[in-house]
This record gives C-alpha cells, sequence and structure tokens, in this order.
C-alpha cells in the first residue's frame, strides 16, 4: 500500500515531465508513447509493462540485444531516454495497479524461459519485480544470468527496507555514472 501511495505521489510530481517526454517522442515518431510488453510477474504471472518508447515505431517487438542492428530503431531522444533510464518511470503505472514495486528482480520478458527457470528454481520468482533491484545496482547488463539470478537470491535472504533504501539510492548514483548498460 505504501508503495501504491508513494508511486502515485511521484506521478503526480513527475507529471510535467512526463509531457515534456511524451512530447518529444510525438513530435520525432508520433503516438504511441509508452510501449507495452508482456512481462513476468510475482509467482510467474504475466502483466504489461509500461515504458517510454524508446524505438521507432516499426521496431520488431524483440529484446533489444537480438536486434541486428539497434541502433537504426532507436528515436533520437531514445538514446538519452534509455541512458538515464527515463524510459522506465511509466513502471510507476504498474507499482500503482500492484503488480510491481520499487526494489525487486526486473521482471523478465515472457520468453526468457532460462532466467525463469533459474529465479523458480530458487524461489526469486515469489519476489513482486522492481523498476530496481540488487542485480540492478550490480552489473545491469553486464553479468550473465546466473550472476543477475545470484544476486537476486542474495536479495531475498537480506530483504529489509534498509538494504531496498540502499538499492534506491545505489540506482541513482548508478544511473548518475551510466553504466551497466549495453544497449
Amino acid at each position: 500500500m505504501v508503495s501504491r501511495i508513494i508511486a502515485l505521489v511521484s506521478l503526480l510530481l513527475l507529471l510535467p515531465f512526463f509531457l515534456l517526454v511524451a512530447l518529444l517522442i510525438i513530435i520525432e515518431d508520433g503516438f504511441p508513447i509508452f510501449f507495452k510488453q508482456k512481462r513476468v510477474g510475482k509467482d510467474f504471472t504475466f502483466f504489461e509493462i509500461y515504458k517510454f518508447r524508446s524505438m521507432k515505431n516499426n521496431t520488431p517487438n524483440v529484446a533489444t540485444h537480438l536486434l541486428e542492428n539497434p541502433k537504426q530503431y532507436l528515436l533520437k531522444c531514445g538514446g538519452i531516454i534509455r541512458k538515464l533510464s527515463i524510459d522506465e518511470l511509466p513502471n510507476l503505472i504498474n507499482i500503482l495497479k500492484g503488480e510491481m514495486v520499487f526494489v525487486g528482480p526486473r521482471p523478465a520478458l515472457y520468453n526468457q524461459e532460462d532466467l525463469m527457470n533459474l529465479r523458480v528454481r530458487f524461489n526469486v520468482d515469489k519476489l513482486k519485480p522492481g523498476i530496481t533491484g540488487w542485480a540492478q545496482i550490480n552489473g545491469r547488463d553486464e553479468i550473465s544470468i546466473e550472476q543477475k539470478v545470484a544476486l537476486e537470491v542474495d536479495y531475498l535472504h537480506r530483504k529489509s527496507i534498509w538494504l531496498d533504501f540502499k538499492i534506491i539510492i545505489l540506482t541513482f548514483t548508478s544511473i548518475l555514472k551510466i553504466k551497466g548498460i549495453s544497449h
């Protein structure tokens, strides 16, 4: 409940910024402003995640690293949207809907069976996915799936309000350094 209240207040405070980002996307490539994609939630359930669209309308709906030349699909404003993780801000809508929390494992793509199998094996699937998480600040795209799940298991066993607070602070530090993003 607290997460939902914080998400609502955050959305209200960020509304002018949301409008600015939306305007940039619309001017460059039209509607829609949000990218919706099927993701895996708690207990292997599925939901649609909301993100600001950073790729052109004609982009195939696959993970960016699977595109032959991802840069050809990137909006001019998309690079900055991704590097600063602005594309993740609409995840606040998912928190309002009760599908996500602020801190937890990042929600897997619906077709990332290798990642989900490991998460189920180690009970990480029992956690609600988060906007940020322990694996996010300890390597993000630079670590293997096995390393990611090991960090998520560590988080599962050490989970506390203090660890969540530390992860949130380190997330902002990580964003400012723009590290660990491969695409």
